[in-house]
């Protein structure tokens, strides 16, 4: 007795485009997309998957992209008529739809890497793959993506500037809080006086 499951399946848009993440690895998907709904079904680890959503509004398929890879399957896809979806799928809310938050944009938010994403697909999904801005030699540090072009000089010199950062100051400070300090007697001179 075999039963067929649901992926997980995440989903985030854009007033001309809609990104949807169905997550399943390893497989080789059997994939029906039209201006409606889209239908995946798959096996992975010898387990059946299915999954079918009946879009909110009309998509255009040619137009639209399919990029499955081992961890999942992406969809880029091109809406027919520019407008925000308030969910992904007609009717009630399905439980298997999660926002995917890596990719969400609010409708006034700016648009200007969009055309970026489109061509690229599910690449800029690889975090971890950029060094560390500012730290010469030093290559990217695993899943912990770049530090998106911060320039650590000038954030030191801004630090040094408004007296934070928990450094010592200058020789020429150092040598002045010196003259403060007022000498040690010795224990020799104490004896002596009693």
């Amino acid at each position: 007795m075999s039963s067929t499951l649901t992926p997980e399946v995440l989903w985030a848009q854009r007033a001309n485009l809609v990104y949807v993440t169905v997550n399943l690895a390893d497989t080789t998907p059997n994939i029906n997309l039209t201006e409606d709904k889209l239908e995946v079904t798959a096996t992975s680890d010898g387990k059946s998957y299915a999954t079918v959503i009946e879009f909110n509004k009309p998509i255009n398929p040619e137009a639209s992209k399919t990029n499955a890879n081992p961890r999942n399957i992406f969809f880029t896809l091109a809406k027919k008529e520019e407008s925000w979806w308030p969910r992904l799928n007609k009717g009630p809310k399905l439980n298997f739809v999660k926002t995917d938050f890596a990719r969400w944009k609010d409708e006034d938010d700016d648009d200007e890497n969009d055309e970026d994403q489109m061509r690229m697909g599910d690449m800029g999904d690889m975090g971890g793959m950029g060094g560390m801005g500012g730290m010469g030699g030093m290559g990217g540090m695993g899943g912990m993506g770049g530090m998106g072009g911060m320039d650590l000089q000038s954030l030191m010199a801004q630090m040094g500037q408004s007296g934070q950062g928990g450094m010592a100051d200058s020789d020429d400070d150092l040598e002045d809080d010196e003259e403060g300090v007022p000498a040690l007697e010795s224990t020799e001179d104490k004896e002596e006086e009693k």
